[in-house]
């Protein structure tokens, strides 16, 4: 699997049922502009992701191999057991940043709710896995406004046909399998 591919759909199955998708559903109920909304969550996700490919990348370059390579594929399968809980809404103290629009609401809201998210952590990890910030960035971005524009757009009619537990299962399997394959050196750049 390559960086891109590998992003789009570890960040994809990841955000299914995530609080950031949560967070979206509470947007698009709270502004009628759906566009805008949109609009906040790419600027959020790019930011974010951005950030935290470079971190990923950086963190290969900086660490020996061996101890990247042990760290990474742990760290997969911990994010693959972490997939297995379902997230709740944290709701409360959102309002104050409502009042400035849809798009600086979401963009705002979004990126802070992404700050140490699963699918921000992924991020990182297929960052240092692939040693490639701007496929890593470009897929995982395609892979979060995928699981978020239905939300944004058709809202709960889409995700009440989805079954949570499945889909947390299926991330868990992935992201375990990407781990594996990270530890047991197949076809991964780590010394």
């Amino acid at each position: 699997m390559d960086a891109f591919s590998a992003s789009l759909l570890g960040v994809f199955v990841a955000e299914i049922g995530d609080k950031t998708q949560l967070l979206t559903l509470f947007l698009a109920a709270r502004f009628a502009n759906r566009n805008a909304v949109a609009a906040g969550i790419l600027a959020a996700t790019l930011l974010n992701h951005l950030f935290s490919a470079f971190f990923g990348v950086w963190l290969a370059a900086h660490v020996p191999p061996a101890a990247v390579k042990w760290a990474v594929g742990l760290s997969f399968v911990a994010v693959g057991l972490w997939l297995l809980l379902p997230d709740k809404d944290g709701g409360g103290g959102n309002a104050r940043y409502l009042r400035y629009g849809a798009f600086a609401a979401t963009a705002v809201l979004f990126f802070l709710a992404e700050i140490g998210d699963k699918t921000q952590i992924a991020t990182v990890l297929l960052a240092a896995r692939y040693h490639d910030w701007l496929w890593v960035t470009a897929g995982s971005t395609f892979g979060m406004m995928a699981a978020n524009l239905p939300a944004a757009y058709w809202g709960g009619k889409i995700l009440t046909k989805i079954p949570a537990r499945a889909v947390r299962l299926a991330a868990c399997l992935l992201f375990c399998l990407l781990g594996v394959l990270t530890l047991a050196g197949g076809g991964i750049a780590f010394g």
